[in-house]
């Protein structure tokens, strides 16, 4: 039976006996389940798809200038993250509550490495993302209106440089908490909106570019010394294995649809379904964006380009074409945004309902039936990083640390089953044991080479994750004195 969502007093691990939306006069409000399944892919969706598709092609065409790995690249990124996502969809069958990867890695490591993801998500990783994509967004929206360009500084102090599009960014921020606050529906209603937008001019740049696009196929034709370029298998490996630091960075995000699972209808069927028709659908729009651009131009040229996108479009359409596609690069980052902000703020609810966070985001708000005071703070703090202009330079730093959690939840996975085996599991992991395994290995490898060749990032990485545990003894402190 698919248990109700999240009361306030109630741990995300022992589901309430009542009706998902069920509630008496004098119960306190409870999160509404109003997302289909269809709202939840397009979440997904929509959160890992941000920048990361116009910018990353680069990074790929570096080490491996040959058409076929640069696309296998795409198609291992897909299927690596796919053997995470399985383990994520038993897990979240599980415990189908808005949290997400805070409740297992809790059901799995106890209160305190819980508590240090979460906190990770809030200080950094959720909250950079945020203010990251917002002013990407207004600085791709600069390109079309120059008033919001960030070429005009508005204030520059003490080495912080404020420009307009980062007062934009505020506004947008702004737009998106308040809508978010007032209501579930309106805030998924925005995220589908901007992410159909989105697919409509990705769409149009693809089948457009193949059509009427001044490509060649000759671009696909493998070039120099052959398909391995006169690699032998270790340095082969090597080579995939920097691509694919860059695949993984572009499909990050599958893990929003876990935050939100409180909201989701029957969570226990949508949430898995979710993950992997998301992970599929971002696999098919990668692949489709990429071969565009080698259809546009060479690896050779690619491997020279930042700003990939526009310099395909140049050479397909004309670069009066650059215009529009600032406009869809805007929208996409908008749109990731939106899932950024309507997912996060759960989290946070989780963690305050457990006693380990501010007591005012475990508070549900009465009427809209929405965590406000998560979201509020969410905002607050995205826009104080806006306006620190450090939140791409911190986000560097933690992203070892959510490969980390990844795997550290995979390994809980195998956990749950030998310590926990009377749950209820509705799906239980494709592929298991081999498939979470291939994935654990995988993730520890690339953790690990990030610690030996980026060691200062580690560090400080390292440093802002423990730099939560004081609040942690404060709140559990805060808690046994009110008990």
């Amino acid at each position: 039976m698919e248990p109700g969502p999240i009361l306030l007093t109630t741990r995300a691990s022992s589901p309430p006996s009542e009706s998902p939306n069920s509630k008496s006069p004098n119960a306190e409000p409870t999160l509404l389940r109003g997302l289909g399944l269809l709202d939840s892919v397009l979440l997904l969706v929509s959160g890992i798809i941000g920048s990361s598709i116009f910018l990353t092609a680069k990074d790929i065409a570096g080490p491996l200038p040959q058409p076929v790995l640069f696309l296998l690249v795409w198609v291992l990124g897909a299927l690596i993250s796919l053997c995470a996502c399985f383990a994520f969809a038993e897990l979240g069958s599980m415990f189908p509550d808005s949290g997400g990867q805070y409740i297992y890695l809790r059901e799995a490591y106890g209160d305190l490495i819980a508590f240090l993801y979460g906190w990770m998500l809030f200080s950094v990783a959720n909250g950079g993302s945020i203010a990251a994509l917002a002013v990407a967004s207004a600085a791709y929206v600069g390109q079309v209106l120059p008033v919001v360009s960030q070429d005009h500084v508005v204030v520059a102090f003490a080495g912080v440089v404020i420009t307009r599009a980062h007062l934009f960014g505020l506004f947008l921020i702004a737009v998106l908490t308040y809508v978010n606050v007032v209501g579930l529906r309106w805030g998924a209603l925005l995220q589908n909106i901007s992410t159909w937008t989105k697919f409509t001019a990705m769409s149009a740049f693809v089948v457009l570019g193949f059509a009427i696009g001044k490509g060649h196929w000759s671009n696909f034709r493998a070039r120099g010394v052959g398909l391995t370029m006169g690699l032998g298998p270790a340095q082969l490996i090597s080579a995939l294995g920097v691509g694919m630091i860059a695949v993984f960075w572009a499909y990050d995000g599958w893990v929003y649809i876990t935050w939100v699972a409180g909201e989701v209808k029957e969570p226990r069927r949508n949430v898995p379904r979710a993950m992997v028709l998301g992970v599929l659908a971002v696999a098919v729009i990668y692949i489709a964006m990429n071969l565009t651009y080698i259809y546009a131009l060479p690896l050779k040229e690619i491997a020279v380009h930042e700003t990939i996108a526009h310099a395909a479009a140049a050479a397909l359409f004309s670069p009066g074409a650059a215009m529009w596609l600032s406009l869809m690069i805007a929208i996409s980052c908008f749109s990731a945004a939106a899932t950024c902000t309507l997912s996060g703020a759960r989290v946070y609810l989780a963690m305050a309902q457990d006693g380990v966070f501010f007591k005012r985001m475990a508070v549900i708000h009465p009427k809209w039936r929405t965590p406000a005071f998560s979201l509020i703070g969410q905002g607050v703090w995205a826009a104080a990083l806006t306006l620190s202009g450090r939140y791409d330079q911190l986000y560097t730093y933690v992203i070892y640390g959510m490969v980390l959690s990844y795997t550290l939840t995979v390994i809980g996975m195998f956990l749950l089953r030998w310590r926990r085996p009377e749950i209820p599991r509705p799906y239980r992991c494709t592929g298991y044991p081999w498939l979470p395994a291939i994935y654990v290995l995988i993730g520890t490898a690339w953790t690990l080479n990030t610690i030996i060749t980026r060691p200062t990032q580690a560090f400080w990485g390292t440093a802002i994750v423990l730099i939560g545990v004081p609040g942690y003894l404060y709140w559990k402190w805060s808690g046994r004195k009110v008990s």
